[in-house]
Parts: C-alpha cells; sequence; structure tokens
C-alpha cells in the first residue's frame, strides 16, 4: 500500500514539475476570479442587462439571478434558507408574473414561512420579469 502512495506521490509530483507554468499562472487567475466571484455584490441590473446576450427570456433571467444574491437563499431543486424555484414554477402560473417580480422587488415574508426574503430595490420590474420567467420555465 505504501508503495502505490509513493508512486502515486512521485508521479504527481513529476507531473506538477514538468508541467507548463503559464497553465499554473492561468489556474491561479481563475481560482483568484471565483474567490472574488464568492463575495456578495450589490444588484446593479443595469449592468447585469448590458452585459447579457443570450438568446431567450429564460436564458437572460438565469443570468441575472446568477448575478446577484439570489442563489445564497434559493437553489433550483431542493429547500435552501428559501423555496426552490422548481417549488415556486410548481405553485404559481404565467398569470403571476408581474406578482411575482414586484415581491423580488419588495420582498416578502409569510407564503413560504417565516423568513423573509430580502427586498431588491435596486431591480427593475422588467429585469424581475425575466428573472420570474425563468423560475416558472422550471415547472415539472
Amino acid at each position: 500500500m505504501k508503495n502505490v502512495f509513493l508512486t502515486a506521490l512521485l508521479f504527481s509530483l513529476a507531473l506538477t514539475s514538468c508541467s507548463d507554468k503559464k497553465e499554473v499562472e492561468s489556474v491561479e487567475a481563475t481560482t483568484e476570479t471565483n474567490v472574488m466571484l464568492d463575495e456578495p455584490k450589490p444588484v446593479d441590473s443595469a449592468a447585469i442587462a448590458a452585459n447579457a446576450t443570450p438568446a431567450s427570456a429564460e436564458e437572460e433571467g438565469l443570468k441575472l439571478i446568477e448575478g446577484t444574491d439570489c442563489l445564497s437563499c434559493h437553489k433550483t431543486d431542493s429547500k435552501l434558507v428559501g423555496p426552490s424555484y422548481q417549488d415556486v414554477a410548481n405553485k404559481y402560473t404565467e398569470a403571476d408574473i408581474d406578482h411575482l417580480a414586484q415581491k423580488i422587488i419588495d420582498g416578502g415574508k409569510g407564503v413560504w414561512g417565516d423568513i423573509p426574503m430580502t427586498p431588491h430595490a435596486g431591480m427593475s420590474k422588467e429585469n424581475a420579469q425575466k428573472m420570474v420567467k425563468y423560475i416558472l420555465s422550471l415547472k415539472k
């Protein structure tokens, strides 16, 4: 067992020492970028919309969600702090888009429990509607 472990260790050291330095720098740059993405960001929906060029409203809604703090409380398929996006999609219909978009902007409490959803006052109604359209597209 020790021989297998030592062989694997030596092999990985050999690969590391023979690797191209540019490759290591690229990995370090990627790691720094990922660390910076984990930090909370203020909502700048205009900048998010300007940088997004997805093909559909649902894809644009997903990009907007990824650019905000939504994923710190919601997951696609399971409850985190708030309900999963699929649970929301199964509860509401297309007729509720304006209502849900306003809930994103104003925040809310009581529908899914006692933990309030924080308001996103800097979010435009149009972008909130795109986010809701994406969420409703997850209906099972």
